[in-house]
């Protein structure tokens, strides 16, 4: 079995493992290639379907190209989508001007809080990697949140010989990473060997692409003529640059990350 089967059959494992324990699940969708990578994986874990909502958390700072790929998706694969968004510090007009990590935390980390209080889910998918950033490194495939929606980096369930975590407290909810061993790489060969569909950011115009793709004004294109799959995993094997490089090296920080990702940030 090559390496790709390897991950698909991995992941594939996980997902189902997760339904089965929780049910009231969501897939947050970023419509990252990740998180899309990942949709893709769920459909085919359950022949075609996903059986449960995606949540798109809606800072409203989002590429035009972002909404439309998601909205095209939505009703070609037939998801049931749930749209949240944090109405109040919108409406208070919170934006990155007042801090990334102010932003982000009312808009993103409260926003997903309040989707899952208020649909009560156990657990949710997410598409991060171990090898996006070192704090990201830390995380477990099935990582718990306590009743303050609060990861504990410092005190995580070990996973020896793939032996999983998958139940939680009544007061938990369950983040579930079926990709945490993937490398970015893993991901855009797979991406070609499946001919899953991204969104047009990430293939070079006018020189310039995004290799990670987020909120407009946190995010960055890199200098590149890649402008198809084949030639961007041909740039990844030449490259020495960080694929978080175009991000908003204030909020890329470890110490902004850490805490970030301590208060519940995706």
């Amino acid at each position: 079995m090559d390496h790709l089967n390897i991950l698909e059959n991995n992941s594939i494992y996980i997902i189902r493992e997760a339904y089965q324990q929780f049910q009231k699940v969501a897939l947050l969708w970023s419509i990252g290639k990740d998180s899309t990578t990942l949709l893709y994986l769920i459909r085919k874990a359950f022949f075609g379907e996903v059986p449960f909502p995606v949540l798109h958390i809606d800072t409203g700072y989002k590429f035009e190209e972002i909404y439309n790929f998601r909205d095209e998706y939505v009703k070609k694969w037939n998801l049931n989508l749930i749209i949240h968004r944090n109405d109040e510090a919108i409406l208070k007009k919170m934006g990155p001007e007042k801090g990334k990590l102010e932003c982000c935390t009312a808009l993103k980390t409260n926003a997903l809080k309040d989707a899952i209080s208020k649909y009560r889910f156990r657990a949710l998918y997410l598409g991060i990697r171990r090898d996006e950033h070192g704090i990201r490194a830390k995380e477990r495939v099935f990582s718990p949140r306590d009743e303050d929606f609060e990861w504990d980096y410092r005190n995580q369930p070990p996973e020896l010989w793939d032996q999983y975590k998958s139940k939680a407290r009544e007061e938990e909810h369950i983040r579930v990473h079926p990709l945490l061993g993937w490398t970015e790489m893993d991901i855009w060969e797979y991406i070609k060997r499946e001919n899953i569909p991204v969104v047009t950011l990430y293939f070079a115009k006018d020189g310039k692409r995004y290799r990670s793709i987020g909120c407009k004004p946190c995010v960055m294109p890199i200098e590149s003529n890649a402008q198809n799959v084949d030639e961007i995993i041909k740039e990844l094997r030449e490259t020495k640059i960080s694929e978080r490089s175009g991000r908003a090296q204030d909020k890329e920080s470890d110490y902004i990350m850490e805490k970030l990702r301590a208060l519940g940030y995706m």
